[in-house]
């Protein structure tokens, strides 16, 4: 009687098993269908399947992330990549997706730290930049100046775009060391340090002669000056 219970748990375990197989690459299929017929609320539905069939390390975790950051679901993103970065702290794209999802939110502060997170592990200057940016938000321009003056001293590899909307039907792509400069003269405003802001006005307009913001700034305060 023993051996016939032994051998019907081991033909249900076998069962069990061989079923769940067949549920993962059935899901896997799913996924493929779904994704090739851009069909994103099915993708994730079976993500979500997948992983809770292969368990909590599962890589379709990350393919989640990225379905939601895509998708700009920042919530849904946020909280999956704040799980994932519990156990791969390291991953530089994850973290990148969870400081702008957490800024979309709205979570300026947050933000903030997660690009001090990055910036300590990157040294990359649009890290600082955006440090810098989401302290003048957060009216701490003392900070900002410090985060922009590191910013501006780190390398630059030329190939990052920063998007300034000049009005409601003209968005301008600038330069990053560009863009440093006229933020690092925003900030120079806000302390009051106008001598020194139009100098890094006339530096971004030097990096990128048809900086139209920059170059508005610079006529503003030369009008003001006219004034005096």
């Amino acid at each position: 009687m023993k051996n016939y219970l032994y051998i019907f748990s081991l033909l249900l375990a076998t069962s069990i098993v061989a079923q769940s197989t067949t549920n993962l690459e059935l899901e896997k299929q799913k996924l493929k269908l779904a994704l090739n017929y851009n069909d994103k609320d099915v993708a994730a539905s079976a993500m979500y399947s997948i992983i809770s069939l292969e368990g909590d390390k599962s890589t379709y975790k990350d393919s989640l992330a990225y379905l939601y950051f895509n998708d700009a679901k920042y919530v849904s993103c946020f909280l999956i990549t704040n799980d994932i970065l519990k156990n791969n702290p390291e991953n530089i794209e994850l973290l990148e997706m969870n400081a702008i999802s957490v800024e979309s939110m709205g979570a300026l502060d947050k933000a903030a730290e997660v690009y001090t997170s990055l910036l300590a592990k990157t040294n990359n200057n649009y890290h600082a930049y955006k440090i810098a940016g989401l302290q003048v938000a957060t009216k701490k321009y003392n900070e900002a100046y410090e985060s922009i003056k590191k910013a501006d001293q780190l390398p630059d590899n030329g190939t990052v775009k920063v998007t300034f909307q000049v009005n409601k039907n003209f968005n301008q792509n600038v330069d990053l060391k560009a863009a440093i400069a006229y933020l690092q003269g925003i900030i120079e405003l806000n302390l009051e340090k106008t001598t020194e802001a139009k100098l890094s006005f006339m530096r971004a307009v030097n990096l990128f002669p048809d900086f139209v913001l920059a170059k508005s700034k610079i006529t503003t305060i030369e009008n003001s000056e006219k004034k005096e």
